[in-house]
């Protein structure tokens, strides 16, 4: 039996997930979570087999989140569920430690057969993600693939709409902080004005329009 913890912050989908897991005897939901702290301190009290989770949740960031989740529980491996299907958002997220990924909009099979294959051991990826993960070369590599980690991050909250104060208190650290590394990945984009940064967020998947 796989023990799996859930983590989303809507609690519609957190019930929808549950009915699928449901439909497999060999899984069952032994924990929900709505936020990252929620998540870690669920899986500091253990009994925890895997962990499903969203990666846009309030609190801690998403690659933070997993990060910490792998340091404070390494034997608990991580299924990412998103809407977000863009190729490096997955390739860092699973350089973060993630074993799998799937997307929100794939069939419920895809999504049963990622828990059990990650909570054997495995890794999994969406069939739908493959190609551009696995096959995908330096030259078809979008121009924010040279981002670090948290100059990506920005660039996402920042064509969310966020300011560079609501950017430091969901990254915890300072505005300042915040605007340095926007400055970097604007200088690194060729970027001038926020417009042209949503554009391209938008252009390249990384929000839903």
């Amino acid at each position: 039996m796989i023990r799996i913890l859930i983590a989303d912050d809507h609690s519609i989908v957190r019930s929808g997930l549950k009915q699928i897991i449901a439909t497999d005897k060999d899984f069952t939901v032994v924990g929900e979570a709505c936020h990252g702290a929620e998540v870690l301190c669920k899986l500091q009290q253990g009994g925890i087999d895997l962990l499903l989770t969203d990666l846009s949740m309030p609190g801690i960031n998403a690659l933070d989140l997993i990060s910490r989740a792998r340091a404070e529980a390494p034997r608990i491996p991580i299924v990412v569920l998103s809407m977000h299907n863009e190729s490096q958002l997955v390739s860092r997220v699973l350089r973060a430690g993630a074993s799998g990924y799937v997307t929100k909009g794939s069939d419920p099979a895809i999504l049963l057969a990622a828990i059990r294959k990650v909570g054997q051991g495995g890794r999994f990826i969406d069939p739908n993600l493959v190609d551009a993960i696995v096959f995908g070369t330096p030259e078809d590599a979008p121009p924010h693939a040279i981002l670090s980690d948290r100059e990506y991050e920005v660039l996402q909250l920042l064509a969310r709409g966020l300011s560079l104060a609501e950017i430091g208190s969901k990254l915890f650290v300072s505005s300042k902080t915040v605007s340095t590394h926007k400055a970097r990945m604007m200088q690194k984009l060729g970027i001038n004005n926020n417009a042209d940064l949503v554009r391209y967020a938008l252009r390249h998947g990384m929000v839903q329009e």
